[in-house]
C-alpha cells in the first residue's frame, strides 16, 4: 500500500545514478529532470531517499535555506586513532554560529583582493610546470592532466597556505588518498595529514611574520579576542590544503574543451583579455560538479510540491541549474564572450557555505589557461573528441586522462 505521506503533490521524475546515459551525458539528462519539474528523485542502489534541486532560483533558495544543513561528518566515520579525531571535523560540517565565527575569521585570508595579491605567486608555479611539460612527452603526445592539471593546484595552495617546500610531496599522496574516497587508503593517511599538518602550523610559529594563510591565522589568534583553538586551527589547514586541489578538474575540462570548440579557444586567443569571463562561462557550463554537497532537512518540509522528510539529503543540481534557460540565454551554448548578467552560475555553490576559495580557483584558472595558450599556440587533441577518457563518478565529471600535442 502507497504511503499517503509519500504520495507526489507534483509529478517528479527520477535520475537513476547507474544509468549509462546519465553517467555519459549528464548534463542533457539533469536538463531534461529540470524542464518536467523544479524537484527530481535521485535514485541509485544502496540510497535512501534523496532530493535534487534543478532550477536556478529555487537551488539558491535551498542553499541558504536554515531549513537544510550539512550535518553529516563522514570523516568521523573513518576508523582511525582516537587522537586523530577532535581534527576531523571541519568548517564544511558546521552550520549556525559556530559555522559564522569559524568563516568570519578565516575568510579575510580569500578575499578576491587577496587571491589578486597572490597572482605573481602562482604565474612561476604554472610557469615551472609548463617548462617541465616536453619532459614527459612521448612520440610528441604529453599527458596535460598528470604533468599540469592535477599537480598544480596542490603546488598552488601549499604555497599559498604556507607548506614547507619539502613536505609538499607527501601532502599530493594525501592529496591522492583523498581523492581514492573512503577506504583503507583514506583511514592510514589521516595520521600522517594531522601530524604534518601540525608541523606546518609548528613550523610558521617558529617563524612568524610570514605573508601565509597559517601565519595570518597565527596572527588572528593572538589578536582575536574570538580566537581560534589550536585543533580548529589544525583542522582549517588539512582541509584547506587538501579541499584546494579541485582547480585540478575544472582545468582539465575547460582544456578539453576549448580544443574541440575553435572559435571559442580563437576568440581566447585573439583577444586574452577575455580570460576572466571565459574562466566563469567555463566553469557554468564544463564545471566538475555535478551535485553540492548534501543538505539534510532539519525538519519535514514540502519543497516545491515533494514531501521532504526530516534528515532527508536534498541537493542542489549543478548541472541543471548552470544551464536553466530561466537563468541564462542560450543556455547549452558555450561563449566566452558571454556578459555578466543577474544571475550568477553556482559552481561555487550559494549561501553560507560558499565555496571558501572560490577567488584562488578563478585566478589560479585564468594563469593557468593563460600561460597554457600562450606557451602552446598548436595545442591540440591527441585524440579523438569521444576517446578522451572520463571518470563514470555521477557527482564529479572529470577526466581520466588529457593527451594533447603541443
Amino acid at each position: 500500500m502507497t504511503d499517503p505521506a509519500r504520495q507526489h503533490t507534483i509529478d517528479i521524475p527520477e535520475i537513476h545514478l547507474t544509468d549509462p546515459e546519465v553517467l555519459r551525458d549528464p548534463f542533457t539528462a539533469y536538463g531534461r529532470a529540470r524542464e518536467q519539474s523544479p524537484v527530481a528523485r535521485i535514485v541509485a542502489p544502496g540510497f535512501g531517499p534523496m532530493w535534487t534541486i534543478t532550477r536556478h532560483e529555487a537551488a539558491r533558495a535551498m542553499l541558504s535555506d536554515p531549513r537544510f544543513a550539512l550535518t553529516a561528518n563522514t570523516y568521523q566515520q573513518i576508523d582511525v586513532p582516537e587522537h586523530c579525531r577532535p581534527y576531523l571535523r571541519t568548517m564544511q560540517e558546521m552550520e549556525g554560529p559556530e559555522h559564522t565565527r569559524l568563516r568570519r575569521l578565516v575568510s579575510p585570508a580569500f578575499t578576491a583582493r587577496r587571491a589578486a595579491e597572490f597572482r605573481p605567486r602562482i604565474e612561476p608555479i604554472v610557469e615551472r610546470l609548463l617548462d617541465d611539460l616536453p619532459n614527459h612527452a612521448e612520440n610528441g603526445t604529453v599527458e596535460l592532466l598528470r604533468h599540469f592539471a592535477q599537480p598544480l593546484p596542490i603546488d598552488v595552495i601549499s604555497e599559498l597556505v604556507g607548506i614547507p617546500e619539502a613536505d609538499r610531496p607527501r601532502w599530493r599522496r594525501y592529496g591522492a588518498a583523498v581523492a581514492a574516497g573512503q577506504g583503507r587508503q583514506l583511514a592510514e593517511a589521516i595520521p600522517g595529514i594531522i601530524a604534518d599538518a601540525k608541523a606546518a602550523v609548528a613550523h610558521r610559529r617558529a617563524e612568524p611574520g610570514g605573508t601565509d594563510v597559517i601565519s595570518d591565522l597565527i596572527r588572528t589568534q593572538a589578536e582575536d579576542g574570538d580566537r581560534l583553538s589550536d585543533t580548529e586551527l589544525v583542522a582549517f589547514v588539512w582541509q584547506l590544503v587538501l579541499g584546494g586541489q579541485t582547480p585540478a578538474n575544472l582545468i582539465a575540462n575547460a582544456v578539453d574543451t576549448l580544443l574541440t570548440h575553435p572559435a571559442q579557444l580563437a576568440a581566447l586567443r585573439t583577444d586574452p583579455d577575455l580570460m576572466p569571463g571565459a574562466v566563469e562561462e567555463l566553469t557554468r557550463w564544463c564545471g566538475p560538479q555535478l551535485l553540492t554537497f548534501p543538505r539534510y532537512a532539519q525538519e519535514d518540509v514540502d519543497l516545491h510540491g515533494a514531501p521532504i522528510r526530516k534528515g532527508e539529503p536534498v541537493t542542489a543540481a549543478i548541472a541543471a541549474v548552470n544551464r536553466d534557460p530561466r537563468a541564462f540565454a542560450d543556455p547549452d551554448r558555450l561563449d566566452v564572450t558571454r556578459p555578466a548578467g543577474p544571475a550568477a552560475h553556482l559552481g561555487y555553490a550559494h549561501g553560507p557555505h560558499f565555496c571558501l576559495g572560490a577567488a584562488l580557483a578563478r585566478v589560479q584558472t585564468e594563469v593557468a589557461l593563460t600561460a597554457l595558450l600562450r606557451r602552446f599556440p598548436n595545442l591540440t587533441l591527441a585524440a579523438a573528441p569521444d576517446d578522451v577518457r572520463r571518470d563514470l563518478d555521477p557527482g564529479t565529471w572529470r577526466l581520466t586522462s588529457l593527451p594533447v600535442t603541443y
